[in-house]
């Protein structure tokens, strides 16, 4: 009996779930995906990944349809975290989240319940650097006036858009007071309107573009500051958080904080899903990226591409979690530092 129970259990072992052995031809035949947003609807991660929902499909084998919807809190946090532990394990599950998830995973979040490395991450539409932006009625025009007031900084949470403050404040003396618990940039929007706060804390410059292109137009916006490797061509005379750093130890930990943008808006799925399928979504995202229609419609609407492949987001991921204890130590302790 033991024996006849030890056979079963080993054939239930080497058993391949049928969904799983399908070809991708046949798996994704009339498939409902899930495109599942971090954020509230109007942002950038927002648009980019409905623009992506309406057009992977096209490039898939069987062409299933995407469906979005929002599942906002935790700056993203819980969209991760469905992924992660909820979400099916089959290649059907997409989601997008905050870039800088990576570094809270790095200096031990305990808020964060998964391991960013396991996340199978298929592309970024766009890599692009990320502002730090104030309102025009704020009386800040630049970066040293944030050194001479006090300014308040609208804030989804522990993300990007509270840590380049709080790194700021800390290296070169801004005085940036934070307002945390906007769940998206939608709102954060809205608050400067209405004069609850003066700065938003992250905002990539292609989103300011493509979703307040009168804002920027019309002067309504200040860019006190770019966040990333290199000057946006159109930004020549906004300085790189980088290039504030008065030294090699503080530069790095700007270093450390602007090679999220490498991850953009990403577009992930689930761990544990077989890496053919991995392989078929990412084949499938690089073919949408590089395709003339796609091109012409995300020119159209004034969405900028520059494409990231989820191999080389995988590689930066990584990274940033295996970051040496002493530039975490310190950074952790500018962050930790700034609650107090």
């Amino acid at each position: 009996m033991a024996q006849s129970r030890w056979l079963a259990v080993s054939l239930m072992a080497f058993t391949v779930s049928p969904a799983l052995a399908q070809a991708p031809q046949d798996f994704y035949a009339g498939r409902k995906m899930d495109m599942v947003i971090g954020y509230t609807p109007g942002g950038n991660y927002d648009l980019y990944a409905r623009l992506i929902a309406r057009t992977l499909g096209d490039y898939l084998p069987g062409n299933p349809s995407i469906i979005p919807r929002n599942m906002p809190g935790g700056g993203s946090r819980i969209a991760a975290a469905w992924l992660y532990s909820i979400a099916p394990k089959d290649g059907t599950a997409l989601a997008t989240f905050d870039q800088a998830l990576p570094i809270a995973q790095a200096l031990r979040d305990p808020t964060l319940r998964f391991d960013l490395r396991d996340f199978n991450f298929i592309g970024n539409p766009a890599r692009e650097n990320n502002t730090v932006t104030a309102w025009h009625t704020s009386g800040v025009k630049t970066i040293e006036d944030a050194k001479t007031q006090e300014v308040t900084v609208g804030s989804t949470g522990a993300s990007t858009s509270s840590q380049y403050a709080t790194a700021m404040n800390a290296l070169i003396g801004t005085r940036f007071k934070l307002v945390t618990g906007y769940p998206g940039g939608n709102d954060i929007n809205l608050a400067m309107e209405r004069g609850e706060v003066a700065v938003r804390g992250s905002n990539s410059w292609a989103s300011w573009k493509s979703t307040r292109a009168d804002w920027v137009r019309d002067n309504k916006i200040n860019i006190l500051v770019q966040i990333g490797m290199k000057r946006a061509p159109d930004l020549p005379n906004v300085p790189l958080m980088i290039e504030l750093a008065k030294n090699d130890a503080d530069r790095a930990i700007f270093r450390l904080i602007s090679a999220p943008t490498v991850i953009g808006r990403p577009i992930v799925t689930a761990p544990g899903v077989p890496a053919e399928r991995v392989k078929t979504l990412r084949d499938a995202f690089e073919k949408m990226i590089h395709d003339p229609k796609f091109i012409a419609t995300a020119a159209k609407e004034q969405f900028e591409i520059d494409f990231v492949p989820g191999e080389e987001m995988q590689q930066v991921v990584a990274e940033i979690v295996n970051t040496p204890e002493p530039a975490l130590l310190r950074l952790k302790q500018i962050i930790e530092a700034s609650g107090k």
